[in-house]
């Protein structure tokens, strides 16, 4: 897949994982997040028993506002995990049933992408053998890695973006995700009512490979990190009566301070035209992660690839009547996208 193979670093396989894996339910993202959390430094073996506690529990929270988790009709294990969260079971008899039923798939799935299994595994499926799993050198090496910090914030968006697009529906109804620029939240309407979803910086972090849009410097999604990423419109919030929907998803990115507000930074200026190649590659990605970016994009930009890039085009050339000078950043690393 051409997003981790242009940039083949672990946490870039990582990501491959969370935002182009197959969404039929919800237990990689907690499976993620039970990894994140589990105590790594005893063992490179992780029994089931010891996965179930975080496993379970990022399942029931997510439960309590989204209940649906999965698309298929019914899940015996998450009627379990919806009878702990009545008061119904005890926390045991959750972890036991999790043992038993939770894992069943998404240990064999979890590194499947695009029909295939990414080239570099984090952990061995040793279930048969030790009740468990091994965690591999690659997940040891991407705990170490200057990304790593991001990842949780990415899952947890990617998540509540999944889940969102399940409970609205997506085959039936294309999911529209918005921008409120005030509170930095992406949001769906619902019947004419506003559901936020999840943070925007958190949800475009991933497909920008944790760097700045226009140096690649790379940028932090910890809240008060002095490198904390800034939303940016590519297109300037100064062409809003040019470009319609200029809040949308298409023209969103993440940058650095330095170019979104320093000295030299892009300001109202318009990015030169090498840059909007780069907005076309980003949104691409958008298409290949599926629901519910893949229909905002294809409602926003188009149907095809030449709709959406000719799009693209149009709008740029609209808004460099209005502003007419453009601006180039300088390169802070190498480029990714």
């Amino acid at each position: 897949m051409e997003f981790y193979q242009a940039d083949p670093t672990l946490e870039n396989y990582w990501r491959g994982v969370i935002l182009f894996g197959k969404n039929v339910a919800s237990y990689k993202f907690a499976l993620a997040h039970a990894l994140y959390e589990i105590d790594k430094t005893s063992n490179d073996i992780i029994t089931l028993d010891e996965l179930a506690v975080p496993f379970s529990r990022h399942l029931c929270e997510h439960l309590k506002h989204a209940p649906k988790q999965i698309t298929s009709s019914r899940s015996l294990f998450l009627d379990t995990c919806a009878q702990f969260n009545n008061g119904e079971i005890s926390h045991s008899q959750l972890i036991e049933t999790t043992v038993r039923r939770g894992f069943a798939n998404v240990i064999d799935a979890f590194h499947n992408v695009n029909g295939g299994e990414i080239e570099k595994r984090f952990f061995i499926d040793e279930r048969k053998t030790h009740n468990g799993i091994r965690l591999t050198d690659n997940f040891f090496h991407l705990g170490e890695r200057l990304q790593y910090q991001n990842l949780a914030f990415e899952t947890t968006a990617r998540w509540n973006l999944v889940e969102q697009a399940w409970a609205m529906g997506v085959s039936r109804n294309l999911v529209g995700v918005e921008f409120d620029e005030d509170n930095q939240l992406l949001f769906s309407r619902v019947n004419a009512r506003r559901v936020d979803i999840t943070s925007c910086r958190d949800s475009l972090n991933g497909y920008q490979k944790g760097r700045c849009f226009y140096c690649f410097k790379p940028v932090s999604l910890i809240p008060g990190d002095p490198a904390l990423a800034d939303v940016d419109h590519f297109i300037p919030w100064a062409a809003r009566d040019e470009v319609a929907n200029i809040n949308g998803v298409w023209n969103l990115v993440l940058a650095c301070k330095c170019c979104n507000r320093g000295v030299e930074g892009k300001s109202a200026r318009l990015p030169g035209s090498r840059l909007l190649e780069r907005l076309n590659a980003r949104n691409e990605y958008f298409i290949q992660s599926k629901l519910p970016l893949h229909e905002t994009i294809i409602q926003q930009t188009g149907k095809q690839p030449s709709t959406r890039k000719n799009f693209l085009e149009n709008n740029w050339n609209a808004a460099k009547v209005r502003l007419f000078h453009t601006w180039e950043p300088k390169a802070e690393g190498e480029a990714t996208f």
